[in-house]
């Protein structure tokens, strides 16, 4: 059982950064794939990227590839993304998810955070 709970969102340039931290509960938080989705105003929600129990195997959309940066850490029970090099099309709601198996399918994955805004000014 993990619950989630996002936070780091907020305003900001085009071109700068924001850290997104997601905090988990729950003593298997260790067992679990963790990810990052996002979903824009009228726009289905997409995968961003994913971390393996151990955090050395991760994954990254094309869209945020070489910009962002998935990590996890273990002791603490906290989920990141950073995010660097921001643009208008990164505005969205983040969420961070937890699976049992790799998938980049929003219905494969067991729980959810609530979302944290994250708007980017051009």
């Amino acid at each position: 059982q993990v619950q989630l709970v996002e936070s780091g969102g907020g305003l900001v340039q085009a071109g700068g950064s924001l850290r997104l931290s997601c905090a988990a509960s729950g003593r298997t938080f260790s067992s679990y794939i963790m990810a990052w989705f996002r979903q824009a105003p009228g726009k289905e929600r997409e995968f961003v990227a994913a971390v393996s129990w151990n955090g050395y195997n991760t994954n990254y959309a094309d869209s945020v590839k070489d910009r962002f940066t998935i990590s996890r850490d273990n002791t603490f029970n906290t989920l990141y993304l950073q995010m660097n090099s921001l643009k208008p099309e990164d505005t969205a709601v983040y969420y961070c998810a937890a699976a049992r198996r790799w998938s980049l399918r929003p219905e494969e994955y067991d729980f959810w955070g609530q979302g944290t805004q994250v708007t980017v000014s051009s």
